[in-house]
């Protein structure tokens, strides 16, 4: 071994313009833009907004760079362009605002106040992220670097500390690192929270020569897209934790599985690997260490069944997708036969940091059992859609009160999902429970991969229940019985419920099935498939027993349970109803009270969920 390996990475200076949030300090720096190019706001066009700035900078002879970065976090408001050194964050921008940014803050050095972020709060504009809301309680590990480098340059992740916690593991005996990811108390965020030390510790003392660590990237939740942004903003400290992880249990080759509906993120993915590849940190004697290691991707077809460890194993393998009994488990007996480790994007992202600034760092964030950060999808009826990354401990309404702004368009919040189709329901009796693994799994519901979906009154419970054993149904693999059959049958029921055909005795049924699903079904998607009916049935029971005893929907979201929408006098011509009704059946000139044409009406519940004067009602 070298004297330092941290030494062969020393050759790239730290870029201080990256380095200014993350140590809190306004550090001197070469002024560049930074524009989110993450799908998000490549969907609204931040590619051609990035064009428009490196345009009108070179019209006005600047010399200064436009970088295209990871996500920012903040969804709700992007495209977002911050300069930087000065991190004035500039929100909702549009392709003519190049040009006024560009002329008022880079020839004029005036920010241009059109496009700054307005807290909602003060109703004052602020200049700066470390000043916005959405920010100010999160804690940002996972996506330290999303928003700040460039994803496919591996001088800019050298230079803001890159492949240093890889220099430090390759100075220590693979026990030791071993231990130090122990010691962090890191858990797997993929959904179980199984301690990622204990699972590299079983694959370790496998003393076989073929060993594989796999990264878990088939991220399926609808609405989540923690993994995606990650890839996308910061995919080396996923090939170097996969480095890391390899060392320390003896592999030599390792395979993200990464969903091919994320081209965004493959690509850059693979970038970051031929270009490792290039600078000697893959393949043969990486940092003069002796170790041999090397990577690459293999794309799924989309099946939510192969997040399930032991069916992404088939997959690779080039079998269908479907879970194994387990035991035995991967790290005995994985890839083809092979002792392997699995752990998801969000759990390698944190292992550079871990090692960098040891597990003492790691533990002093979070809870004593929940360690660290959670990397959340926030969505729903929230005002501040978005990624958010947190300390675990943190409360379910700091999350959607802090940083989400709360409820969108003052509506009364109702139930919280967390977890995704896996997850549970969690009421306002719950916003100040602290979320961490253990905590969400008593109260009913799971951590999961990271979705967060807040709902309000215009939710129905029993149609939320539905939906999510609808994508069950549809995920399920079919191999076992009480997976198969038992959603299927769920489903029925709650479609009864819904439609007015139910019986009260259906109830007991929904439950009993719910409960013989989870305790018999093969794997972790059959086990957790009844999490969403069984949380409502224990927190919303009065609203299936509405929708069964005297066939109504309070939400009126239920169309079969709803006779017609109505207008009443708080109506105030605002237009919303008519201009997003499908059918055109509402009429009625601006600022005039309008009627609804029930013949045309549809119901399907849009003018009402829209409304934001609650003027439609329902008989």
């Amino acid at each position: 071994m070298i004297k330092n390996k941290v030494d062969l990475l020393n050759k790239y200076e730290i870029d201080k313009v990256r380095m200014l949030n993350r140590s809190g300090e306004v550090l001197t720096g070469k002024k560049e833009v930074l524009v989110c190019a993450g799908t998000g706001c490549m969907s609204s066009k931040s590619i051609k907004l990035i064009e428009n700035l490196e345009s009108a900078i070179k019209d006005h002879g600047l010399d200064i760079e436009v970088h295209g970065t990871g996500c920012f976090g903040f969804c709700e408001k992007g495209p977002i362009v911050k300069v930087m050194p000065d991190d004035t964050f500039y929100s909702e921008v549009k392709l003519d605002d190049a040009l006024k940014i560009v002329e008022s803050h880079l020839v004029n050095g005036e920010v241009y106040r059109k496009k700054l972020y307005v807290n909602p709060l003060t109703k004052k504009q602020v200049e700066t992220t470390n000043e916005i809301p959405f920010y100010n309680k999160q804690v940002r590990i996972a996506l330290s670097n999303c928003g700040f480098i460039n994803a496919e340059s591996i001088d800019e992740y050298i230079g803001t500390t890159g492949y240093q916690g890889l220099a430090v593991a390759l100075e220590m005996e693979p026990q030791a690192v071993i231990d130090v990811i122990k010691e962090s108390g890191l858990r797997g965020r993929g959904g179980g929270g199984f301690p990622t030390g204990l699972k590299w510790q079983f694959a370790a003392n496998n003393k076989v020569e073929t060993k594989y660590i796999l990264c878990n990237a088939d991220e399926g939740d609808p609405g989540a897209f923690m993994d995606r942004s990650i890839l996308e903003g910061d995919p080396h400290s996923i090939v170097e934790a996969m480095i890391i992880g390899a060392y320390a249990i003896g592999a030599s080759h390792g395979y993200v599985y990464v969903r091919a509906e994320y081209p965004t993120a493959v690509q850059r993915l693979q970038i970051a690997i031929e270009k490792a590849r290039e600078l000697g940190l893959l393949g043969k004697n990486i940092l003069d260490s002796g170790f041999d290691y090397d990577m690459e991707i293999r794309l799924g077809a989309g099946a939510f069944v192969c997040g399930e460890e032991t069916a992404l194993i088939a997959s690779i393998e080039g079998e269908r997708g479907m879970p194994r009994t387990k035991p035995p488990f991967p790290a005995n007996k994985g890839l083809w036969d092979a002792p392997t480790i699995i752990n998801n994007v969000e759990t390698y992202a944190v292992i550079p940091e871990i090692m960098k600034r040891g597990s003492d760092w790691f533990n002093k964030i979070g809870t004593p059992k929940s360690s660290g950060t959670k990397v959340f999808a926030l969505g729903g009826k929230v005002k501040n859609t978005g990624l958010i990354e947190v300390p675990m401990g943190i409360t379910l309404r700091e999350i959607i009160y802090d940083i989400g702004g709360g409820m969108d368009k003052g509506r009364k919040f109702k139930a919280v999902l967390t977890g995704g189709p896996s997850g549970g329901c969690l009421t306002e009796a719950h916003l100040d429970e602290p979320v961490d693994f253990d905590r969400l799994k008593e109260l009913g519901s799971m951590m999961g991969s990271g979705g967060m979906i807040v709902l309000d009154d215009k939710n129905c419970m029993v149609d939320i229940a539905k939906f999510y054993m609808d994508f069950m149904v549809e995920e399920s693999c079919g191999k076992c019985t009480p997976c198969r059959e038992g959603t299927i049958q769920m489903w029925n029921i709650l479609n009864n419920i819904t439609s007015g055909k139910a019986k009260l005795k259906d109830l007991d049924l929904l439950k009993s099935l719910a409960i013989t699903t989870l305790n018999t079904s093969l794997c972790g998607l059959g086990q957790t498939a009844p999490n969403p009916v069984l949380s409502t049935l224990d927190y919303f029971k009065d609203e299936y027993l509405n929708h069964i005893e005297h066939n109504k929907c309070d939400a009126s979201v239920c169309k079969d349970l709803i006779n017609k929408y109505v207008i009443t006098d708080k109506c105030t011509g605002c237009t919303i109803c008519a201009r997003n009704c499908p059918t055109k059946c509402i009429k009625g000139e601006r600022k005039e009270m309008h009627v609804i044409n029930n013949e045309d009406c549809i119901l399907c519940g849009d003018c009402f969920a829209r409304c934001p004067f609650d003027a439609i009602k329902t008989r």
